[in-house]
């Protein structure tokens, strides 16, 4: 059986011990409640000689006692004020002990090479009502719980408190407001941590999104923005390795980033000692390029044969391929993914925003570190699109010019999107034309990578006639779809 996995929406109150708890029943939609319940709890909470999961507002727990015994991982959820939490009863963990590779795989990229242990040991004398809607619905949990607990880091203590818990279960918002304005007037405060762990350790090098000063220099602009695609990488990182749609791309989107932002800027930060870095970052989005390539291959194949009479022959031979080779591709990025190459990289990412090396542009203004790199990214365009000119249409190397011209304006589009935390509107316009540029040619790379496709799959011989005839067709929308990528590309390179 699977880890499970489920939305956790809260209410959480400090009270005084001994504190009386409101009758809930009053609260809009509950009808009655289910006669009180009282369990003893005792967590052994796990994590790094860092603190990086509690760092990054995560607990990990191996939870004895009550109906939900068993390993439980809680991270931040997308959804305002609520947690995700996964669970594993111990019929699914390992017997030894150890934590349950389901809940460290998704905290990978945070916990790297260093070894879980114990940070905190949490007992809890929990008593619990719920809240029933018509129909015998469970709406809500409410808990008393009586806490004693004990850090387990170095100088750490023991601490006693009392806390009321408000859960939603199939409740809905206006339950959650009301029993907030209850709970509250009963005597419930604002909780003083945000989690029994919290508390129990104290303060933690908690990861804060970055923020720029009034007047940022253009190496503030540069670590704010490494530090923006570092989390986006991170938090892309465990929807790759279970191979969530779109993750792959996304993950290789902020690979990508970063390394344009070294590129980019290449005097804000010492060159010499961010080039291994580069490299790296490198290796991993051609690493999550196969992957992505194969996964976008496969789509545009199912598309071409969309609406189409094919036979089961045509679609294997076109897509059945495809669809192994993502699965090698997928296979090799997740194996490369738990090496100790990409946790080295991860770890020299963070001490480059630690401790920035600076170059000799570091202290000029970020707007005109952000108008250099423009200026460069666009002239760079203009000499390939000048080098365009000079070369044959539809000749092998004009091809390949346009998917020079295609990765420059890419470029351009990152160098530009590195101003979006200065808020400044005047690059907008510039970054607009070279996605049009980008999208264009990269409509137009697809025909013609799929073009290739097919003749070679016509000069097979192993498709009957009227297959054949199906491959003609998908051949003229094709070029159909290259004729107009290109015309739309002469008309946005016009404009920039």
């Amino acid at each position: 059986m699977a880890a499970s996995e489920q939305i956790e929406i809260e209410l959480k109150f400090d009270v005084d011990a001994g504190q009386s708890a409101p009758d809930l029943r009053a609260l809009p939609g509950v009808v009655s409640a289910v006669e009180p319940e009282t369990f003893a709890l005792d967590a052994t909470y796990f994590d790094t000689e860092t603190l990086d999961l509690a760092g990054n507002a995560i607990t990990m727990r191996r939870r004895t006692g009550g109906p939900d015994a068993g390993w439980h991982l809680k991270r931040p959820s997308s959804v305002s004020g609520a947690r995700r939490e996964t669970r594993l009863t111990f019929d699914q963990a390992p017997a030894d002990g150890d934590v349950p590779t389901e809940l460290l795989t998704p905290v990978l990229a945070l916990t790297r090479s260093r070894r879980l242990a114990p940070v905190a040991v949490i007992s809890t004398t929990r008593t619990v009502t719920v809240l029933l809607g018509p129909d015998g619905v469970r709406l809500a949990e409410f808990a008393e719980d009586l806490v004693t607990a004990q850090s387990l880091l170095p100088g750490g203590h023991s601490q006693q408190w009392a806390e009321w818990e408000f859960e939603l279960i199939d409740g809905d918002n206006r339950l959650l407001k009301a029993a907030h304005k209850v709970l509250r007037s009963a005597g419930g405060r604002e909780p003083s941590s945000a989690s029994k762990l919290a508390r129990a350790i104290g303060s933690t090098p908690t990861a804060h999104e970055p923020r720029l000063s009034k007047k940022p220099t253009a190496l503030e602009l540069v670590v704010t923005d490494i530090a923006l695609h570092r989390n986006s990488l991170i938090a892309y990182d465990p929807l790759v390795r279970v191979d969530a749609e779109d993750a792959v791309h996304q993950m290789r989107v902020s690979t990508r980033r970063l390394r344009s932002v070294l590129s980019g800027f290449p005097t804000v930060l010492d060159a010499e000692r961010t080039a291994h870095l580069n490299g790296e970052l490198k290796l991993l989005a051609g690493i999550l390029g196969e992957a992505r390539d194969s996964e976008v291959q496969l789509a545009l194949d199912e598309s071409l044969l969309r609406d189409e009479p094919a036979s089961p022959t045509l679609v294997d031979a076109l897509a059945g391929t495809e669809t192994a080779t993502h699965d090698r591709a997928i296979r090799a990025a997740h194996s490369a993914m738990s090496s100790a190459r990409y946790f080295a990289l991860l770890d020299a990412i963070d001490e480059l925003i630690a401790a920035p090396p600076p170059g000799p542009d570091a202290d000029i203004p970020a707007t005109d570190a952000v108008d250099k790199a423009i200026d460069k990214s666009r002239k760079h365009i203009n000499k390939a699109q000048g080098r365009l000119a000079e070369l044959p249409e539809g000749s092998d190397e004009w091809e390949e010019q346009l998917h020079t011209i295609r990765k420059r304006a890419k470029r351009l589009r990152y160098s530009i999107d590195a101003a979006g935390p200065l808020g400044k509107k005047k690059y907008k316009q510039v970054g607009a034309v070279a996605k049009e540029i980008q999208s264009a040619l990269g409509d137009f790379n697809d025909s013609r990578i799929n073009r290739t496709k097919l003749a070679e799959l016509a000069a097979s011989g192993r498709l009957p006639g009227p297959d054949m005839f199906i491959l003609g067709r998908i051949d003229a929308r094709l070029e159909a779809d290259g004729e107009k990528a290109i015309a739309d590309y002469v008309k946005s390179a016009k404009k920039l």
